[in-house]
């Protein structure tokens, strides 16, 4: 049996800076032109394969006061192992933390990350390496387009206590997670950077895939070090990742080399 790591898929949607500006366009703002902060106002979170729990909270009934928000988030994220999101390492992860060190959490316990935008961008060229485009293009969980709140102002309204607005920002999120997931599960077996997530017990001889803890590999030739050092090479009959051997083939195949990596 494989190690099962705890998977987190997330995402968040931040309340905007209001401040006093003079032009509509290159503006910026200094720190006294700055009216109200942002905060964090909806997070909807969901763990790896779970599809009857998704986890769901915002600030309509505090606004401005994101701390029972934060208290969950910071729950989840100290018991995941992995967290996955879109754009997660650049916007996500540090307005969390942001918001974290503000209100006076201390961290969370360790964990890795997985940014779908940079899978995107590491391994193709698409037309637009938006949440809204790949999941139209690649999977049948579509990230919801607004409906009676377009852009801007489904944010507007949640600020001023429109209830129709919440539940469509709720919606809004909620499928932002879904799709997600799909779109994760599409790109992991082309990703070749993608992270050693899944091993086999310790002392076992079994090779079990990397990306997904797959058990139905299939034996596709070698991969050779530059040192002349081969290992057997695999693909995953389920997620169809590659992987090789922790064994040498060349000399003794039972000298143990690193843990299962990805190609």
């Amino acid at each position: 049996m494989s190690s099962q790591p705890n998977i987190l898929f997330i995402d968040i949607e931040t309340s905007p800076i209001f401040g006093a500006v003079w032009k509509m366009w290159d503006n910026n703002l200094s720190l006294d032109m700055i009216k109200d902060d942002w905060y964090i106002l909806s997070y909807c979170a969901k763990w790896a394969g779970d599809n009857k729990a998704i986890l769901y909270n915002d600030c309509r009934e505090t606004l401005e006061d994101d701390y029972d928000l934060l208290s969950e988030l910071w729950s989840l994220l100290n018991s995941a192992d992995i967290i996955i999101g879109h754009n997660l390492d650049k916007f996500d992860i540090k307005k969390i933390n942001a918001r974290f060190i503000l209100n006076g959490f201390t961290p969370p316990s360790p964990y890795g990350t997985i940014d779908t935008l940079k899978m995107a961008k590491k391994t193709f060229n698409f037309t637009s390496n938006k949440l809204e485009y790949l999941t139209d293009k690649l999977c049948e969980s579509k990230k919801l387009k607004h409906g009676k709140f377009p852009g801007y102002s489904l944010w507007k309204e949640c600020l001023q206590g429109n209830e129709e607005a919440w539940e469509e920002m709720m919606e809004y999120n909620i499928m932002d997670v879904v799709s997600l997931e799909e779109l994760y599960n599409v790109l992991k077996p082309w990703y070749p950077n993608h992270p050693v997530i899944y091993t086999p017990e310790e002392d076992s001889d079994e090779h079990v895939c990397p990306k997904c803890g797959g058990k139905h590999l299939q034996k596709r030739g070698f991969y050779a070090t530059k040192a002349g050092i081969k290992y057997q090479r695999f693909q995953c009959q389920e997620c169809f990742g590659w992987s090789k051997s922790r064994y040498q083939e060349k000399t003794d195949k039972a000298v143990r080399e690193l843990m299962p990596t990805s190609l």
